[in-house]
């Protein structure tokens, strides 16, 4: 499995799908979480208040303090979306092109091929977080520094925390992308079915739930959104009235943890018992 992780590392550096799927969700995180923000504050000189938010509270989300709010608080939907596709297209690729017959007849097992992708796929989605964080720290950086805002930080154990949650969330998204290439053997229709659920079918559920029935929030807030959203909520410390579109405190942050956890878990042995026990083609 180590030389399939390797191997699946040099692939992934020179795949160019890779660094423009991390370049959306970093231009998206940029855009959303403080250049509109930005632009409002300053184009709201004479007016105490930029939608009905103190202009005060809006500079205080883009200072450093923030920093961790902004960096993993679009992960649960738009980067979760990002991360399942990206799970999609190296898993669903080998089959779409053929090579994955090709790499089987080389010598390693159906399961190290496959663990090593996985392993390869978690060590991009690390990179993703860092590069992001960064990101996100300079730009904070700079808006301190040109509005005279504080320079506090986060404390040192807080930010781990917050990226590995952040992590965490977008492992188990893209393990459902996996999940669902092994299942059909192909990219695009695991990528439809995948974002569709992200951004269209749960959002749907869960405003159901709150609004007509009631009842069905027990099945909404065991979704993997929902425990994605709440586990962000956790880490972050996010006001509910600030909190990006999928972050709620559905559950807590313990059993938002543990139900991720348990995805992750299941969507990797069925991708796994899968590739053991089917043909390639």
């Amino acid at each position: 499995m180590l030389g399939s992780y390797r191997a699946e590392l040099i692939k992934l550096r020179k795949r160019s799908a890779v660094w423009v799927l991390f370049g959306a969700g970093l231009v998206l995180s940029l855009i959303f979480g403080y250049v509109l923000p930005y632009v409002g504050y300053l184009t709201g000189d004479d007016n105490p208040q930029t939608n009905g938010i103190p202009r005060a509270e809006v500079l205080r989300g883009l200072l450093p303090e923030r920093v961790l709010d902004n960096t993993i608080g679009g992960f649960p939907v738009f980067a979760g979306a990002l991360a399942l596709v990206l799970g999609a297209i190296v898993v669903g690729g080998e089959y779409t092109w053929g090579t994955l017959k090709t790499v089987l007849t080389q010598r390693p097992g159906r399961i190290s091929v496959l663990g090593g992708q996985l392993l390869g796929l978690f060590t991009m989605l690390a990179v993703w977080v860092l590069g992001i964080f960064v990101a996100c720290a300079l730009c904070s950086v700079g808006i301190a520094a040109a509005e005279g805002g504080s320079m506090a930080w986060p404390g040192v154990l807080e930010t781990v925390e917050a990226l590995a949650g952040g992590w965490l969330v977008l492992a188990m998204w893209c393990l459902a992308g996996a999940v669902l290439a092994v299942a059909f053997r192909n990219v695009a229709l695991p990528i439809g079915l995948g974002v569709v659920w992200i951004l269209g079918i749960e959002t749907l559920l869960a405003g159901v739930a709150s609004s007509l029935l009631p009842d069905l929030e027990v099945l909404t807030d065991a979704l993997p959104g929902a425990s994605a959203g709440a586990l962000v909520f956790s880490v972050t410390g996010m006001v509910a009235a600030d909190a990006p579109p999928g972050v709620r405190d559905a559950v807590g942050g313990g059993r938002a943890l543990a139900t991720l956890v348990a995805y992750g878990l299941v969507f990797a042995g069925l991708a796994m018992f899968t590739t053991r026990r089917r043909d390639v083609v």
